[in-house]
């Protein structure tokens, strides 16, 4: 499980990314390079890591649903993703 600091980063990471995207789209469409260079480094995309809702776990993420594989074995087991099936694994 993910420390609660790690969590809290990465909130605030969204937070960021969110208050900085249509300034950061502006100036990569004017091409001010110099502009994107003074904004905040955690305001850009690709630094936000995508976690696990349920564990936080960032490694083995299945985007589709959401949770780490992990997390996604243990609810298709106990039968709480509709769909899913146990063949072998």
């Amino acid at each position: 499980m993910a420390k609660e600091s790690m969590k809290a980063r990465e909130v605030k990471r969204a937070k960021l990314i969110a208050k900085y995207a249509e300034k950061r789209a502006r100036l990569k469409e004017e091409g001010d390079y110099v502009g994107l260079q003074k904004l905040p480094k955690n305001s850009n995309p690709i630094r936000l890591r995508n976690r696990c809702m349920l564990t936080g776990r960032p490694r083995g993420y299945m985007r589709q649903f959401g949770i780490s594989r992990i997390t996604f074995r243990e609810m298709a087991s106990n039968g709480l993703i509709p769909g899913i099936k146990k063949a072998s694994w």
